[in-house]
């Protein structure tokens, strides 16, 4: 009877996932929850926040110079200064989430501030058609350029949609990687290849949104272009809500926050720091508890370990996991440090090349303009066009040259992006010199309205280097402050790897004023000038092309001597 009994539990015990619960607070079953069943939902939200976010990203300088005349120099900074902000609250939106919500909870409040936030972005495009139509109601019509309370209305709803995008962005990768079992040979392998089909389908809302929207906002009406990102969201909202019944929700371990106790590690060895009494003894301990080669890192953190008999408080020391978990989020942040110049190249995309772009001849037929901004497409199609060959072609080859399941290291794979980087710069600061050569043979310097006669198509080399060097850095990145950081922090991790992005823009636009400063003072022209045409961005790319080189250099430096950590789960 009792050999009945336990062939009967053990199906029940290996269909359950550890760690994991349902929707119900039952323990999961692999037949019926996560894996791609769950993940499809999550990327499609995904797909459709990345729709929104771009649509107003994508155009947004076109918009600050335009409508609400801001000099380039101006909007570039607007644009880096909001970019950065937007990729710098995941922190906020994951120590809230990781502390107190949840990711499930925090996803679902953080659409709704988002669709509040694109809801007023809408309305504050129309406003000028509002106040137009009520002065002409009273027989007298006055130029509004822009309306105060246009420009108060449009940066509040500006900056909550980045409230917004900082609660979404962390918390819906990380539960989607959640919804793979790390100790399930075939599910351990599907999450691998999560990280590449994520960037395949947010590519796919980019490069929508950045040809149908941007089109819309230029030829149509700005407040169509918002409303549509708006009904979007709502869209995907629904689509979370109806895969609640499949998602896998993580358990949390009792007791104290994470935040907590990874911040009493560092507490406790600055209060230790003088205290030398059988320290080797601890060190020696660590090493026996934990055999992988972490333990020898960041040795004064072992120091939280001791406890003196002067210590007050509760008297007790950090476990050997707390520090051990304090010292693999400690070696993140060098990885983090020499990654930022790719942030900082990244948030051309959207600034100076969309301005190259208008100077230059985008007519296609008779009559039909392209818009500039759809330019940025040509990064999440090349995406589209390079994920699968990089999964099915790639993966496979280098698997067979080095044995390793994912076939390339984490950091090779963000080193060759930022390899293509360097050569992405080089090759925008070459086609500058060719635009501005152009405009110079054809005697238009000082006629920065009429176009360039260069075709546009020269742009699409930088751009394609560009899309490229994301599916290595930007996956490689992403997998690799996912995998590296307690299970409990993760999405805190790929805030961290969003963060890269925010201070990336942070520091374009901090390079962009000092830049603008230093150049166009006492009558000089600036490298930023109004007129494209006696500007010299060639300057700034061939810069940027070289802070890529010394930012490389670093990174290999510091992943030659990192030390993976081990994880199943």
């Amino acid at each position: 009877m009792a050999n009945m009994l336990q062939s009967l539990e053990s199906p029940l015990l290996e269909d359950t996932v550890n760690g994991t619960v349902d929707h119900q607070g039952y323990p999961s079953k692999r037949s019926s929850s996560g894996g791609w069943r769950s993940a499809i939902f999550i990327i499609g939200v995904e797909v459709a926040e990345r729709f929104a976010y771009c649509g107003i990203g994508s155009n947004l300088i076109n918009y600050l110079t335009g409508p609400l005349g801001q000099s380039t120099a101006m909007a570039a900074a607007n644009v880096n200064t909001w970019a950065g902000t937007a990729t710098l609250l995941p922190l906020l939106g994951a120590f809230v989430a990781d502390s107190y919500l949840g990711r499930y909870r925090t996803i679902v409040l953080a659409s709704l501030l988002y669709i509040l936030g694109l809801s007023l972005l809408t309305l504050s495009a129309m406003l000028p058609s509002l106040i137009t139509f009520q002065s002409q109601n009273v027989d007298y019509f006055t130029s509004y350029s822009p309306p105060q309370l246009q420009i108060v209305l449009f940066f509040f709803s500006l900056y909550l949609v980045a409230v917004g995008q900082g609660g979404h962005k962390p918390c819906t990768q990380a539960f989607g990687a959640d919804q793979f079992d790390g100790q399930n040979l075939e599910e351990c392998k599907a999450k691998s290849s999560f990280f590449n089909w994520w960037l395949f389908g947010v590519s796919t809302g980019t490069s929508v949104t950045s040809v149908v929207v941007s089109y819309i906002e230029e030829n149509f009406n700005w407040g169509l272009g918002f409303g549509i990102p708006c009904i979007v969201m709502v869209a995907a909202l629904l689509v979370f809500l109806l895969g609640t019944r499949t998602y896998r929700f993580t358990i949390k371990r009792n007791g104290k926050s994470p935040f907590v106790r990874i911040g009493k590690v560092f507490v406790e060895a600055a209060r230790n720091w003088r205290t030398t009494p059988s320290l080797k003894a601890i060190q020696e301990r660590t090493q026996e508890n934990l055999p992988h080669h972490g333990s020898h890192k960041f040795k004064f953190l072992n120091k939280a370990l001791l406890v003196p008999a002067c210590l007050k408080g509760d008297g007790k020391a950090c476990s050997i996991t707390d520090v051990e978990e304090a010292k693999a989020v400690l070696s993140l942040f060098p990885i983090w440090a020499t990654s930022l110049v790719y942030g900082i190249v990244t948030a051309q995309s959207s600034t100076f090349f969309t301005k190259q772009g208008i100077t230059m001849d985008r007519s296609i037929g008779s009559g039909f303009r392209i818009p500039a901004a759809s330019l940025l497409s040509f990064i999440p199609i090349t995406i589209i066009l390079f994920i699968p060959i990089y999964d099915c072609i790639f993966v496979r080859i280098a698997r067979a040259l080095t044995g390793k399941p994912s076939g390339i290291t984490m950091l090779q794979r963000s080193g060759i992006g930022f390899l293509l980087c360097v050569v992405s710069m080089v090759t925008a600061a070459i086609v500058e010199m060719k635009r501005l050569k152009t405009a110079k043979e054809y005697g238009l310097v000082d006629m920065p309205n009429v176009t360039v006669p260069m075709r546009v198509w020269w742009l699409i080399p930088q751009y394609i280097l560009l899309g490229i060097a994301d599916v290595f850095a930007m996956v490689g990145l992403q997998e690799f402050f996912y995998d590296q950081i307690p299970n409990e922090l993760r999405s805190v991790g790929l805030s961290l790897y969003l963060s890269i992005y925010g201070v990336g823009s942070f520091l374009s636009g901090f390079l962009i004023s000092i830049i603008e400063e230093t150049t166009g003072g006492d009558g000089k022209t600036s490298w930023f000038n109004n007129n494209l045409n006696r500007a010299h961005i060639d300057h700034f790319y061939w810069l940027l092309a070289g802070l890529s080189a010394v930012e490389l250099a670093a990174f290999l430096y510091f992943a030659k001597s990192y030390v993976y950590n081990v994880r199943t789960s």
